[in-house]
């Protein structure tokens, strides 16, 4: 039975997670795309690129709350970082470049969403092994 609630209360954290997480990317959406407009998908590769870092990050901060962690992944990964973070509108955004006569410009944004987004991993994982170190 004790499974069973813990799977509730992770559902839970996962959902307001995931609500808080939207908003942002909604937020930061928004505020991209009035400051630099539509001939690129700034808002979802800077989403993309902030929640790379903060997965990097959050990933080794959960190594240090102990029987915690499993709550904290259910709400910070699963939940705001996944809400945050947007593959398939960047998919998606490949596809549109394409057909709206811009192809030219796909391959840039998917090589500096991929690459940029594992070495963000890599440093945000980096940065928390060196300022978590007890």
């Amino acid at each position: 039975m004790g499974g069973f609630s813990t799977w509730w209360q992770q559902l839970g954290l996962v959902m307001a997670g995931g609500a808080l997480g939207a908003a942002l990317r909604f937020i930061i959406g928004d505020a991209m795309l009035r400051q630099f407009g539509n001939g690129f998908p700034w808002g979802t590769l800077t989403v993309n690129l902030v929640g790379a870092f903060a997965v990097g990050y959050v990933v080794v901060w959960l190594q240090t709350r102990g029987s915690a962690a499993l709550y904290w992944r259910a709400f910070a990964i699963v939940g705001i970082i996944g809400g945050l973070t947007t593959f398939s509108s960047m998919m998606l955004e490949a596809v549109l470049l394409v057909r709206n006569g811009r192809g030219w410009v796909m391959p840039t944004y998917l090589g500096i969403s991929l690459v940029a987004g594992f070495a963000l991993v890599w440093l945000g994982a980096r940065l928390a092994e060196s300022t978590l170190a007890r």
